[in-house]
């Protein structure tokens, strides 16, 4: 075992690694791969400070999940070192899962297998390797040891992961629309019929956790530009995975290669521990690497889609309140089939459409409830003077339409 570590971090400053177990988690090369790993994807094509990697946030999240501990310790309720250590380590393995370029290449590279499943299969090999110590871990990870609150701190509604990152992006991009007051709403934190509460003294902070979350979606997880950058990434690997299925040789790095050819169960990556080792040596790299060697492919639809988007020539990108109709995308396939002179069927890599959501917070489901003085438990729309429970559970949804620039003079 290992010492335990300081860590210097630009969003809490200097934070402890409060266990040899989590330092011996940190330097494993499977959580090690998550520095390879950019946190927001596609998103510094619009914030160039979006650098930040998912290795980052996991770190933040744990520490945030160590403070929890102590402040819900302080108000009286029992929480032993190895639930501690457990839920540290819940959180901080969290996101191991995510394949290259986080959610954007989720459905694409790795189909049919949530990046939540890969990490739990993650932590199940981990347990093996660490004999065993991982067990609580896990548990509290899949919502089955018996103290539910424990999970509702890796995964809720107010959990320590959006907590991080909502600071923690808002931080790298450079936008205060995110910034809320994690601490005091970790301060705030109380337990009650083993479930987590807010203190009614931190409900301000709460609602302005929500109204953050629903702003940073529009200014920069659902950012039109972001869109059209990821939706380009993901054409560029469909178009890649049809000419291999044809037959064609592709340059690139074998891991990611290997994936683009073959599509594999959540049960074949927790039944192959090579596969899964494989897999971990997937990063943002290999598929940036081979983007760059397809700018000069003899297919011109491929060669033109990674010089694009290498070279940062974006789609532009349409968004409002009502779909597209079918005509409206028609007409810009018709000027993309005689502007950069493709088929009708390849006019698809390069115009496109789709629909985007939002949803700040749901009553329906894991509640944020505020505990009042007298006793009295109310979910957080109810307490609330400003929040409105209809318009918060309301899923927003808009529409976007993507085309190359060249196609409108």
């Amino acid at each position: 075992m290992n010492k335990t570590k300081i860590f210097n971090d630009p969003i809490y400053g200097f934070i402890e690694v409060p266990h040899p177990l989590l330092f011996n988690l940190l330097n494993h090369p499977y959580f090690q791969r998550l520095r390879r790993i950019r946190q927001l994807g596609m998103t510094h094509l619009v914030y160039p400070g979006a650098l930040h990697t998912r290795f980052q946030h996991a770190i933040g999240a744990a520490h945030l999940a160590h403070t929890a501990v102590e402040t819900l310790r302080i108000k009286g309720h029992a929480i032993s070192a190895e639930e501690e250590l457990g839920v540290c380590a819940a959180v901080l393995l969290h996101d191991i899962g995510h394949g290259p370029f986080s959610h954007a290449l989720e459905k694409v590279l790795i189909k049919g297998v949530h990046h939540e499943k890969l990490s739990e299969i993650f932590m199940s090999a981990l347990n093996e390797e660490f004999g065993g110590s991982l067990s609580m871990a896990i548990d509290i990870f899949r919502n089955t040891h018996p103290k539910r609150f424990l999970h509702q701190m890796v995964s809720s509604q107010l959990d320590m992961d959006r907590l991080d990152y909502l600071n923690r992006d808002s931080f790298f991009c450079g936008v205060s629309e995110g910034i809320i007051s994690s601490e005091r709403i970790i301060k705030m934190l109380d337990m009650t019929d083993d479930k987590l509460v807010i203190e009614s003294k931190g409900i301000y902070s709460v609602e302005n956790f929500i109204f953050a979350r629903r702003l940073m979606y529009w200014q920069v997880y659902l950012h039109k530009t972001v869109i059209a950058a990821e939706n380009m990434l993901i054409n560029i690997l469909l178009r890649a995975r049809e000419l291999s299925g044809l037959g064609n040789n592709l340059p690139g790095t074998p891991d990611f290669l290997f994936f683009l050819q073959h599509t594999f169960s959540a049960s074949e990556f927790a039944e192959n521990p090579e596969l899964l080792k494989r897999f971990s040596s997937l990063d943002d790299y290999d598929v940036f690497a081979s983007i760059k060697m397809w700018m000069s492919h003899a297919d011109p639809v491929l060669a033109r889609l990674c010089t694009n988007f290498v070279n940062r020539n974006l789609c532009k990108t349409l968004i409002q309140n009502t779909p597209f109709s079918p005509e409206q995308e028609n007409e810009f396939r018709t000027r993309a089939i005689k502007t950069l002179g493709i088929t009708a069927s390849e006019s698809a890599y390069f115009v496109f459409s789709g629909e985007l959501e939002n949803k700040a917070y749901n009553p329906s489901g894991d509640k944020i409830n505020i505990l009042f003085k007298d006793g009295r438990v109310e979910e957080i729309a109810e307490a609330s003077d400003y929040l409105n429970s209809a318009l918060l559970s309301k899923q927003v949804k808009k529409y976007f339409l993507c085309y190359p620039r060249e196609l409108v003079s």
